[in-house]
């Protein structure tokens, strides 16, 4: 198990960490909004691997049959060795290339509550919330644990969804005469 989680968990790491590495630096060109599309349907693409590495478990390591549970627990994995790619990433670029990155975000919400037509008390309550999500940010711990839970929600599900369709599990029946049988349930 260990191997189809380390391969499968860091190729979806690898793709996740490369198109961050590869957008990050366009951010101003992109957008937030759209830099948010980029990001969780890359996420998605890179949580298939989810299905793929639990379906190469099942099929070359367990004989091709394989319980929620087990399918479950190959695919969390999977996911948290991604999520753990994604941080690193994450805490690379911000820390090391990007720093006013928390600013730029922060003054893009403000804005965003200013073009909505909301009042000052509410821009002034968005301008408190965003300083103090600044010096949260700036917290290495923290900063890595709101990194971590931006992609796993989605590699939860897509772990569920997967563990859900791969199921197959084998049930020993007695047929005709007490003769024992193999079937294959879905």
């Amino acid at each position: 198990m260990k191997k189809t989680v380390l391969t499968f968990g860091l190729i979806g790491g690898a793709i996740m960490a490369t198109m961050m590495f590869a957008t990050m630096p366009f951010m101003d060109k992109i957008g937030f909004n759209k830099g948010e599309i980029i990001g969780y349907t890359t996420m998605i693409v890179a949580f298939m691997l989810v299905f793929f590495g639990i379906r190469s478990y099942r099929e070359n390591v367990n004989g091709g049959h394989i319980t929620f549970g087990r399918a479950f627990a190959v695919g969390i994995l999977i996911t948290l060795v991604a999520c753990v790619c994604y941080v690193v990433a994450w805490e690379i670029i911000y820390f090391k290339f990007m720093p006013e990155f928390v600013d730029k975000y922060a003054s893009y919400m403000v804005e965003k509550v200013k073009a909505s037509g909301a009042s000052q008390q509410v821009i002034d309550a968005k301008l408190q919330e965003m300083k103090n999500f600044r010096a949260m940010y700036n917290n290495p711990f923290i900063n890595a644990a709101i990194s971590f839970f931006e992609p796993f929600p989605i590699g939860f599900i897509v772990t569920l969804i997967s563990a859900a369709i791969l199921r197959k599990k084998t049930i020993n029946a007695t047929i005709d005469e007490g003769r024992p049988a193999e079937l294959q349930v879905q």
